[in-house]
């Protein structure tokens, strides 16, 4: 867990990072580095996360 930084914080980095694919994979490291996944949960924060995650792995072009 990195000091100072909130779940929602951090979950916002790792879906703009283009490291993950789905949703799941993104919430699985959320967990991974001590945060709580219980903050992820919800239809609107999840329909956020996943057009970040589609729009950094999109290819370019």
């Amino acid at each position: 867990m990195q000091a100072g930084k909130s779940t929602l914080e951090r979950a916002f980095e790792l879906a703009r990072s283009g490291q993950y694919t789905t949703l799941s994979q993104l919430k699985q490291a959320v967990v991974a580095e001590g945060y709580d996944r219980k903050q992820l949960e919800g239809g609107a924060l999840g329909r956020q996360l996943s057009a970040l995650i589609k729009s950094a792995t999109a290819p370019a072009g």
